[in-house]
């Protein structure tokens, strides 16, 4: 049994755990150590089917004969390797140690219903802007910084265009998912895109992005399948976004981990994960505490790219007047409309949610995945950690290098 468990371990990739929570992960993983075989008894029926085309030689009468006497059983026989296939499919799947091989439900149990969650609730009038409720759902998390914001949800800052600002909006209350519209600008879309894409306009040889394997945090890596191409960016090349970042959630410079840009070409994806650290790899700058998205092009309606809760919700309309009571679940401004939360790239668009409680104990509530994009899909993409994090890559990356250009974005911005 004991070398069952060790071959298992090994084709999981179990990671330790950090406190019991019901909503900590790793989340519990449980699998079959036995099955039961199934034999599958082949036919010898085999016919071919003149479609008219070319001679065929008729076959000989004592060949008919045998035809004629073997037509019942040979229907028989097709039935029996239909009822096979059908059970081939039922089986497990095993892996060189004759273990089944780990399902996304035994990686990632499917939450019971006694776990919290608790969507946002919009009025008949859409979505408006309550600093309470706001309040109420970051009391367990990073949070905010609503100094940014006034009493409608709008940055009190204005874009370089002198119009546009920042959009508050809750999306899912318990765990807290918000999204910020008008994060980015167009324009610096274009030359976020531009640093790992030299065709974009305005494309730079400058290293400030190295592309780079991006390490997935998961129980399994067989699970979860990443196909994007992920970029690492220095510090010193993305001042807008640092800045940005740092006004938006208030946390120190020193507690961002490596800045990246990731492209997902058509067909490419990231299914089901957590952004949560593995206790046993917490030494730098302990648990990440937020992830910021920005969607730097917009994918439309059914061209898939969505970023996917599996367990939360999408905001519910709730009725008042002569239809008091009567719910539905709305589309969030741009969300999918199904019972999970999903949020459709936009252009300049910011999506903020929390892969772990502010004490740092993983939040399993927030397991998402990156839908499979049929066009190209762009995101710079940020954590922020517990504490002070010490960037690897690349070589040389350091936050304070960056102090100067985000002090400058941070005074043309009005912060």
């Amino acid at each position: 049994m004991a070398a069952r468990f060790l071959a298992a371990s090994l084709v999981l990739g179990l990671n330790g755990g950090s406190g019991a929570n019901a909503f900590a992960s790793p989340r519990s993983l449980y699998f079959h150590t036995h099955h039961t075989p199934i034999t599958v008894t082949p036919t010898s029926t085999s016919r071919f089917a003149g479609g008219g085309f070319g001679v065929s030689k008729a076959p000989s009468k004592k060949k008919e004969k045998n035809k004629k006497g073997k037509s019942k059983s040979g229907l028989l026989g097709d039935l029996d390797v239909a009822t096979a296939k059908q059970q081939s499919a039922a089986a497990p799947k095993l892996d060189r140690f004759g273990l089944p091989l780990p399902t996304e439900d035994d990686v990632f149990p499917p939450l019971g219903a006694d776990i919290t969650r608790i969507p946002a609730e919009y009025g008949a009038d859409g979505y408006k802007f309550n600093r309470e409720e706001v309040t109420e759902a970051m009391e367990n998390h990073l949070g905010v910084n609503l100094d940014a914001f006034d009493d409608d949800g709008q940055s009190t800052h204005t874009e370089q265009d002198g119009e546009s600002r920042w959009s508050l909006r809750l999306l899912h209350k318990d765990p807290p998912a918000f999204r910020i519209d008008n994060f980015f600008t167009e324009e610096e879309c274009v030359q976020y895109m531009a640093m790992v894409d030299p065709k974009e306009e305005g494309g730079s040889e400058r290293p400030n992005a190295v592309q780079m394997t991006s390490p997935t945090f998961a129980a399994s890596l067989s699970i979860s399948k990443r196909t994007s191409t992920t970029w690492f960016c220095r510090y010193e090349g993305v001042p807008t976004l640092l800045a940005k970042v740092k006004r938006l959630l208030n946390v120190d410079l020193s507690q961002f981990e490596e800045p990246q840009i990731v492209r997902y070409r058509t067909g490419e994806e990231f299914s089901w994960h957590e952004d949560a650290i593995p206790s046993a790899q917490l030494e730098n700058g302990g648990q990440r505490l937020a992830t910021l998205l920005v969607y730097l092009n917009d994918m439309e309606e059914g061209r898939g790219g969505g970023t996917i809760f599996r367990d939360l919700e999408p905001p519910r309309t709730t009725y008042s007047g002569k239809e008091k009571g009567r719910r539905k679940r709305g589309n969030g401004g741009g969300e999918s409309n199904s019972n999970q939360l999903a949020v459709r790239p936009k252009t300049g668009t910011a999506l903020l949610f929390f892969p772990a409680f502010k004490d740092g104990r993983p939040d399993a509530r927030t397991l998402h995945k990156g839908e499979m994009a049929l066009d190209r899909k762009m995101i710079a993409q940020l954590w922020i950690h517990e504490r002070e994090y010490n960037a690897g890559v690349p070589g040389g990356n350091r936050q304070s290098d960056a102090k100067e250009g985000v002090e400058k974005e941070e005074a043309r911005l009005g912060f």
